[in-house]
């Protein structure tokens, strides 16, 4: 089953916890550090969006903290978010090469055919080999 493309700010999430477990403003810092700036999450943004990744299964609680008085929760990558993580990088870099061959006028890279060896028939009972022409 192929996964479905992520959104921008769910990648950036997962991105910003695949090397430590982050709790929500760390996320947002993360995000907003390695989408140079395009990614800003709004706090209800982030949470809706961690609440869904975790309903996924995709990020998990990981530990709370209380910092100045105020409870941080802290939340971590599973598997199956780095997979998602792997799947989503991997499809953004064959576009990037799609593109890149697009824009420099390479030619595009063909799936090799198998030869064709099949016959057709003709209104007259003839047959001909496959792509000789004329009409069946």
């Amino acid at each position: 089953m192929a996964l479905k493309p992520l959104t921008e700010p769910v990648f950036f999430v997962l991105l910003a916890l695949h090397d430590a477990p982050r709790h929500g403003y760390g996320i947002k810092q993360e995000a907003a550090e390695l989408s140079d700036g395009r990614v800003d999450l709004r706090v209800g943004t982030l949470y809706g969006v961690l609440d869904r990744l975790t309903a996924d299964g995709l990020v998990e609680h990981d530990h709370d903290e209380v910092h100045r008085g105020r409870l941080r929760r802290y939340y971590r990558l599973t598997s199956d978010g780095r997979r998602a993580l792997e799947a989503e990088n991997a499809r953004m870099a064959a576009n990037v090469r799609a593109a890149e061959r697009r824009l420099t006028g390479s030619p595009p890279i063909e799936a090799p055919t198998a030869p064709t060896t099949s016959t057709s028939s003709t209104s007259r009972g003839r047959t001909r080999p496959a792509g000789a022409g004329g009409t069946a």
